[in-house]
């Protein structure tokens, strides 16, 4: 089984290693485990149900709440020689019955489903007539309230599941859940005993910043200008906005298209289509825009207006970067946004003036509006909102590269180590709020009442900000200074490496947020070509245009910009070269390998190295 999962993983995907817990989930489901996995966008959750497919024996059906999500991953897995189809409202009668005529004959290993359609007597004869061994729900956080996009079609799910004479094994995966909405899917959803993942929100090759301009269009132009013929979307927050925006940019000259629910299907698909096959390169969207839309090439997200959550920032932001290529992720915020999404949350019909779930997203608005103006790291804040532990400073977003600076932390670290030490001469062990509590001269009844007042460092940092303080004592204990004991109530306690600090003296240094009035974050500066022949990308770009031209299919489900930068790193001239880059699985290497082979020989005799 071992052997057979890497086989698929290079025959149909072209892949020689998996990414952070793929193989555990794989496992899990072919061992016969329910699964709920939390993998950030681009995280590859598509590969953890589709290898157990192919594996497994019978139909594996994916309930998607997309089209558009569909349509691509069926365009891809085609590509990839893997026989697969949907059924959805954009299909005729004629084709619809095809479709589960072909399904019934066994003619598909993936078949996706919209989830309106799950109750309906054809699926019931399907689940009868066919062994499916497993369903999959993608976008699982949609089957509870509290998420960012509820859709009551999910909560069929349990009941289709329960139509099968033999339970198929379940597999949720989302891209974004707090505990609550996890516990939500596993309780609706009745996963039996599952293997829960969560491989961490973190994706490095983002670059996360919040602008606060006073002309928000001369911005949005500027960074346009800065990166022309790259492909991007530009999130607003109204149908008005959408229209305005995208007047704006198609007058000064850039390729935009708009989405929204105001329009009319046949504008919505086109505008859609246009961007995925990169005939425009720009697309102006509300949120209605963007949900499983598989475009791995969008090298920017711009939210023009904030958003009204963390969940639906981070889920619209984590379009962007998805081949792993440096991408940014850039909010442009005013205090007008916070009223409009007031109104907008006030006003959702859909809430049916539900006073707990409108308390419940206006609290959700508070850690977006917290997010847009905070000092602290914008990656650390959002990796805490989904409880993730992060470093304060992560260097690749726009407070840590204008608000950060380097300081020396030697005589506060040696403050915090004295108090802990003079707090264990006693004999006592406290957490990290009374340390630092006792540090500050805190008055409680609680530490007066022990007496606490009477060691020597109480007081000794009355005047450092708490949460700079905090940030400190975190360190320490991060770097073994300082170490905690206790799961329900952990303690602090000296750690192994103390007397560096208190004994030794060694100096100490922390990126701190610097302690002044915060300057305007300058946009990320474009990405710098990589170490590739920029050239002979261009030229494999045209290549792959014509190619997904004439199969009708978006170009990256040829290859995608990652698989190109690849061959111009590695040239690549024989077809067992060629099998060497990554995302040229056999079945490419079959259709195409010659003709990116012939080019890269073509290009090689004409620019010798």
């Amino acid at each position: 089984m071992d052997q057979k999962k890497h086989r698929i993983l290079k025959t149909y995907f072209g892949f020689t290693q998996f990414r952070r817990g793929q193989e555990e989930i794989i496992d899990a489901l072919l061992s016969g485990k329910d699964v709920l996995a939390v993998m950030p966008t681009g995280a590859g959750k598509s590969l953890c149900y589709q290898i157990p497919a192919l594996i497994l024996e019978g139909l594996t059906v994916v309930i998607s709440p997309l089209i558009s999500l569909m349509k691509d991953q069926v365009n891809a897995l085609s590509g990839a020689g893997i026989p697969a189809a949907y059924l959805n409202s954009s299909l005729s009668p004629r084709e619809y019955a095809e479709t589960l005529a072909g399904a019934v004959r066994g003619d598909y290993r993936i078949l996706y489903i919209a989830p309106e359609r799950l109750l309906r007597e054809d699926m019931r004869r399907l689940g009868e007539g066919l062994r499916i061994p497993m369903v999959v729900v993608d976008e699982a956080h949609c089957v509870s309230q509290w998420g960012h996009d509820f859709r009551p079609s999910y909560l069929a799910i349990a009941e289709f599941i329960r139509m099968f004479s033999k339970r198929p094994i379940t597999a949720a995966f989302t891209a974004t859940a707090t505990g609550k909405v996890r516990d939500d899917i596993v309780r609706i959803l009745n996963l039996e005993g599952p293997f829960l993942l969560t491989t961490g929100f973190n994706r490095e090759n983002l670059y996360f910043g919040v602008e606060r301009p006073p002309d928000k269009n001369r911005t949005l132009l500027a960074y346009l200008e800065n990166h022309r013929n790259k492909s991007g979307i530009v999130y607003c927050s109204t149908r008005k906005a959408v229209e305005e925006i995208c007047r704006l940019l198609n007058g000064r000259g850039f390729a935009a298209a708009r989405y929204h629910a105001g329009l009319d299907d046949r504008e919505r698909h086109k505008n859609q289509d246009d961007f995925i096959y990169d005939r425009t390169p720009l697309m102006v969207a509300t949120n209605a825009f963007g949900m499983g839309i598989d475009k791995s090439n969008v090298s920017f997200v711009i939210h023009y207006h904030m958003p009204k959550n963390i969940e639906s920032y981070y889920q619209e932001a984590g379009r962007a970067g998805r081949d792993g290529e440096p991408a940014d992720c850039i909010l442009l915020y005013s205090p007008q946004d916070v009223r409009i999404n007031k109104f907008l949350i006030a006003n959702n019909g859909d809430t049916e003036k539900d006073e707990t779930l409108v308390n419940h997203n206006l609290e959700l608005l508070k850690h977006m509006t917290y997010y847009a103006t905070t000092d602290d790291c914008l990656r650390a804040h959002i990796l805490g909102y989904f409880g993730e532990n992060a470093p304060h400073f992560c260097g690749n977003c726009s407070n840590c590269t204008t608000q950060f600076e380097n300081n020396d932390i030697t005589i506060p670290a040696q403050k915090i180590l004295s108090c802990v030490y003079r707090i264990e001469q006693r004999g006592r062990r406290f957490g990290k709020i009374m340390v630092i509590n006792i540090l500050k001269g805190s008055k409680s009844e609680k530490l007066l009442s022990q007496g606490l007042e009477s060691i020597s460092t109480y007081g000794i940092m009355a005047e450092t900000d708490v949460h700079r303080l905090r940030t400190i004592l975190d360190y320490l204990i991060e770097k073994e200074y300082l170490a905690q004991d206790g799961d329900e109530y952990p303690v602090v306690r000296l750690g192994p490496r103390w007397e560096e600090i208190l004994r030794q003296k060694k100096p100490l240094s922390l990126m701190l947020p610097k302690e002044r009035e915060r300057k305007k974050p300058a946009l990320a500066a474009d990405e710098p070509p990589g170490d590739f022949r920029e050239d002979l990308f261009i030229q494999l770009k045209e290549l792959r245009n014509r190619l997904a031209q004439k199969a009708r299919v978006p170009a990256y489900i040829i290859f995608s910009d990652a698989s190109l930068r690849d061959m111009c790193r590695k040239l690549p001239q024989t077809p067992e070269q060629f099998l060497t880059v990554s995302g040229v699985g056999s079945v490419k290497m079959e259709k195409y390998g010659s003709l990116f082979t012939d080019r890269i020989n073509a290009y090689t005799e004409a620019n010798p190295p």
